[in-house]
């Protein structure tokens, strides 16, 4: 009995934990702090602030990651191994811990790494984690469009080779130095004046390559980008207001078995 006493206790402590982290003041407070935060490490790059306010700034960082690691602590009792389970508490567990390495020596680069805390508003704002997990969802899809890129490169790549090697052997010498030179054409930096132009005036059709290797690099590729990223947010999106909903209507149900529950209990009271 003192063990199920003792269990019901942890679970109900541990609920609400739940309960209070999750209210909507506690986590406006983490936001600010890690915009806080973010500023103060900006801060720090410059040296004649650092000079006046160094200390100052370097104690309020400690602070602030303090209680990053005490909501990450206070989570792990709630949650106990349930935290490890969700992917973007292992991340804000990732990002936090990196502080607590020492940055000295061949690790010294893990103070640039500090700032990687202000990615945590992606876990704190629900926009921001509905974008970032649409993002994730249309890897796959992205992947056969990046497939896409790299054979039209290629085929570009060796045709330019080909064409203009041996006039040009800056921009077209081999395939390597092809596909750079195609990769500027395809941001459109500088690509009619430094590179197409002066192409044309040694071989005068040149611009029917650059063209189309523009229409179909720049503008028809990236557009798959596009339609595949926004395909599956609304995809996410949908899958998320259908869940909402499948929610809504169980809670809806439960209230009316509740409801009439609460009648029989009250003809019964009455008989």
């Amino acid at each position: 009995m003192t063990t199920t006493n003792a269990s019901s206790l942890s679970s109900d402590w541990r609920q609400h934990i739940e309960t209070f982290m999750a209210r909507g003041w506690v986590q406006h407070g983490l936001v600010f702090l890690i915009l806080l935060n973010a500023a103060i490490l900006g801060l720090e790059t410059n040296a004649d602030l650092m000079s006046v306010w160094g200390e100052l700034l370097h104690w309020i960082d400690h602070a602030i990651l303090g209680i990053f690691m005490a909501e990450i602590v206070v989570l792990i009792f709630a949650r106990k191994l349930d935290y490890f389970s969700d992917p973007w508490c292992v991340f804000d567990f990732i990002v936090v811990g990196i502080a607590l390495i020492p940055a000295s020596g061949s690790l010294s680069v893990l103070r640039a790494l500090r700032v990687l805390r202000v990615l945590r508003l992606i876990n704190k704002v629900d926009s921001m984690r509905k974008v970032v997990s649409g993002l994730l969802a249309s890897l796959p899809g992205l992947g056969s469009v990046f497939g896409l890129i790299i054979i039209i490169f290629y085929v570009a790549a060796v045709i330019a080779t080909n064409l203009f090697h041996e006039d040009f052997p800056q921009w077209f010498g081999d395939m390597g130095a092809s596909a750079y030179t195609l990769f500027q054409v395809m941001t459109l930096e500088g690509w009619s004046q430094e590179i197409a132009r002066p192409v044309m005036e040694v071989f005068p059709y040149a611009w029917v390559f650059f063209i189309l290797f523009i229409l179909i690099a720049t503008f028809i590729i990236f557009n798959l980008f596009i339609a595949v990223i926004v395909d599956s947010i609304t995809a996410d999106k949908e899958q998320n207001d259908k869940d909402h909903q499948q929610f809504d209507a169980i809670q809806q149900e439960l209230s009316t078995v509740l409801a009439e529950l609460k009648e029989v209990r009250q003809l019964l009271e009455k008989r």
